[in-house]
């Protein structure tokens, strides 16, 4: 239990753990109770402990990480639980207290849900996943009683019931997430999906339209009667967008003489703005949407009048009618990647168009088509011949 001076220098550079030790607590030279706890499976970070007594009792208050919590800040809440102390709190009291009355869905819904909306974007997939899996099974349970196996059973389940790896494993992780902030915030001490193994994914799956299934794609789409969600269904394929981006697109964002949309950083997934060159097919959907003056979104929900949020179902319906129930949405963002390529787009123009961050995701979507490959084979051997003819 070294003593320290705690200061903003030490907190870079001082957290570390003796190769022979598993943790350590670096106490405060002012033995003011204030220490760090700093593991050896975390170097650079720490834990914030208040260590008081209570009915005579040593009591170590856990405070916040280092990672969140500046000095300033831990000097103040130490403080501040001094005081409360003093004057007759209980913390391990009131923090038991808290653990025995609150179940999942407690938690989920006034605390791990506000804290997601404000700090993750796809906050309404997690809430999603609370609904339709994790409420149903343990939303009665007390948040420090569910176990690893229960969650182990969870995550099985889904896979059981044919959702890819990828969703299933995005089970744990909100779990796994949850239970790390309940843990900061003093309401557990454990987290029953931190060594959950999650199941291979294979990221690389990719599944392009062929010409057929496009012809079959766009007839139902001229024709189907819910325009709005086949607008947004041409609007994806026309120009590579993600969903997410499409459906918070608003009217201020489009240049038509320009022929550009520009993505502002709140819709990006690269956390950066991107412009994106409208081709004739995109303008021509933007021509039928009859929103723009109406609404500073480009799809309106025709029913509610408001922006589109949701389009599953719809989309589900529309693609069995094609006769490709397999396909997802996404896959008309590498339809359109494979477009580009067997138009002899470069790599680096497609990563611009599609706004990845690194070339190595946009190599993904790079698959020739056989014909593209044959075209290519044939020009070489054209070459060839001609030169054999020539030297004759």
């Amino acid at each position: 239990m070294p003593a320290r001076v705690l200061n903003d220098h030490f907190l870079k550079t001082g957290l570390t753990c003796p190769p022979d030790k598993h943790r350590i607590e670096y106490t405060c030279a002012s033995r003011s109770g204030l220490y760090i706890e700093v593991r050896a499976t975390s170097p650079g970070q720490g834990t914030w402990y208040l260590r008081t007594k209570v009915s005579g009792k040593t009591v170590h208050n856990k405070l916040g990480r280092t990672t969140n919590i500046s000095l300033k800040e831990a000097r103040a809440a130490a403080r501040k639980l001094k005081a409360e102390i003093e004057l007759g709190a209980d913390p391990q009291a009131e923090r038991r207290q808290r653990r025995e009355s609150m179940d999942w869905d407690t938690f989920f819904t006034e605390r791990y849900y506000p804290h997601a909306t404000a700090h993750k974007r796809s906050h309404r997939n997690d809430h999603d996943l609370h609904t339709r899996w994790i409420s149903p099974e343990l939303g009665e349970v007390k948040i420090d009683r569910i176990t690893r196996y229960q969650v182990e059973q969870l995550h099985q389940s889904m896979a059981d019931q044919g959702l890819a790896a990828s969703s299933c494993n995005h089970l744990v992780r909100v779990i796994r997430r949850a239970y790390n902030l309940a843990m900061e915030w003093g309401l557990v001490d454990k987290n029953p999906a931190a060594k959950i193994t999650l199941f291979h994914e294979d990221n690389k799956r990719q599944r392009i339209l062929t010409e057929d299934e496009l012809q079959r794609l766009t007839a139902i789409l001229r024709t189907d009667n819910n325009r709005m969600v086949c607008h947004v269904v041409l609007y994806l394929l026309s120009t590579g967008a993600r969903l997410n981006e499409a459906l918070k697109a608003e009217w201020k964002d489009i240049d038509r003489k320009g022929r550009t949309w520009t993505i502002p950083i709140r819709n990006a997934k690269s956390k950066r703005v991107r412009r994106v060159p409208l081709s004739d097919a995109a303008l021509r959907v933007l021509d039928k949407l009859r929103t723009e003056g109406g609404s500073p979104y480009l799809f309106v929900s025709p029913r509610t009048g408001e922006r589109l949020t949701e389009i599953a179902k719809v989309w589900d319906r529309i693609r069995r009618k094609a006769e490709m129930p397999d396909l997802r949405l996404h896959d008309l963002r590498h339809t359109y990647a494979s477009m580009l390529v067997n138009a002899g787009v470069p790599i680096y123009e497609v990563k611009e168009l599609l706004g990845h961050s690194d070339i190595k995701i946009t190599e993904r979507y790079a698959h020739l088509a056989p014909e593209t490959l044959q075209k290519a084979s044939a020009a070489a051997g054209d070459r060839i011949i001609a030169a054999l003819d020539s030297a004759a």
